[in-house]
């Protein structure tokens, strides 16, 4: 699968503000850049870092006023289908060192309130079973609802919410999957198919010894997801983060499959 990303954002920054870009799709094994080429127009210098796990690229700038960036990509993936429900459950004391942040509770992602409602939901289910237990849960009792969250929404406020948009997906899947001992983190994407179409946000979870993704919305498919970050929650993978104030004028992500005519558009 090779798909085309195009993104421009159009803001303006108030007064003289750092922002923080994660934009960029990450270069792994299953997912190859072709072509990439980032934009960034403002006055100040550029600084380029690695993202968390080692995983994508941050990039800072200094902004003031008018801030405009540019992100154009083409990317191959190369993801086998995994069969989840035929994966084992990993005893905590076996987990490597890089999965165990990923079970403890995060500033969105409050898993060490809901143990007691795994146990009692998802009662005799483990590993890759669990897993898709918890999913489809989470697809089937929550609603999408466009601007129905906002940036200090937790897993806990979606979960008596029942609505949410991909980011409360991702942060409740993941909550629920750190409640019932298995290692999630979230992963800021790109993906065909999301509707409204925007940056996305899925799950990975850590299952017989590797990462694997999963879409709760059920808006794109695993072999159509092109990472580019990863962390605890989305105070980590956020696409931008500004240091100070900024206002929205325009904001476009398209990606299309380059084998057909299926195509994202604008999010206004």
């Amino acid at each position: 699968m090779r798909l085309s990303i195009d993104v421009m954002l159009d803001y303006f920054v108030d007064d003289t503000a750092e922002v923080l870009l994660q934009i960029e799709v990450a270069a792994m094994g299953d997912q190859r850049l072709e072509q990439q080429d980032l934009r960034i127009y403002c006055d100040n210098p550029l600084r380029a870092m690695a993202g968390e796990e080692g995983i994508g690229q941050r990039t800072w700038a200094r902004a003031s006023g008018s801030f405009q960036a540019e992100y154009r990509a083409i990317v191959a993936i190369d993801r086998a289908f995994v069969d989840l429900s035929a994966l084992p459950a990993t005893a905590m004391g076996d987990l490597p060192a890089e999965a165990i942040p990923y079970l403890l509770p995060s500033r969105y992602c409050e898993s060490d309130h809901f143990e007691g409602f795994v146990q009692s939901e998802f009662a005799g289910l483990e590993g890759g079973a669990l897993a898709i237990a918890i999913g489809e849960w989470v697809r089937g009792n929550l609603t999408y609802a466009s601007g129905s969250s906002s940036g200090v929404t937790t897993a806990m406020m979606t979960f008596a919410d029942r609505r949410g948009v991909c980011r409360d997906y991702a942060h409740l899947l993941v909550t629920l999957a750190r409640a019932g001992g298995i290692p999630a983190r979230c992963v800021s994407a790109y993906a065909p198919g999301v509707d409204p179409p925007d940056f996305h946000a899925v799950a990975e979870l850590w299952l017989a010894g590797g990462w694997h993704l999963i879409d709760a919305t059920g808006m794109a498919k695993c072999g159509e997801i092109a990472r580019v970050a990863v962390g605890r929650d989305a105070t980590d993978i956020a696409f931008m983060t500004v240091f100070g104030t900024a206002t929205m004028y325009r904001q476009v992500v398209k990606v299309t499959r380059l084998d057909d005519t299926s195509r994202n558009g604008d999010a206004d």
